[in-house]
């Protein structure tokens, strides 16, 4: 009998691989970046190891942002804040996993 614990996903499931789906919506322009976005935080999963820790806390803020938006309103300010937050969250993530001096460069 075949392991049906993970359904197949049409949004896609995981941590990074969430985070790449979500960076791609918001490179789009920003009336168009919360169409669907909250769709890849169905299987948008904290890995254990960073549970209690600052990239669980702006995983959790990235969330929040994305699933309160209202497309249509406030749409550049709350991309622009979503962006910030992408930012600040792969620059923890680095740095939790040794990257002594992690930085996203000029041209970003």
């Amino acid at each position: 009998m075949p392991d049906t614990s993970f359904m197949e996903s049409k949004f896609g499931r995981g941590f990074v691989t969430s985070i790449m789906l979500l960076c791609k919506h918001f490179a789009l322009p920003p009336e168009q970046a919360f169409y669907g976005a909250a769709d890849h935080l169905e299987g948008f999963e904290i890995p254990p190891q960073f549970k209690g820790t600052e990239v669980e806390d702006l995983a959790m803020k990235l969330r929040k942002r994305i699933v309160w938006h209202q497309p249509g309103t406030l749409d550049r300010e709350e991309a622009a804040e979503v962006i910030r937050i992408l930012n600040r969250l792969i620059i923890a993530i680095d740095k939790s996993l040794g990257i002594p001096e992690p930085e996203l460069g000029e041209f970003h």
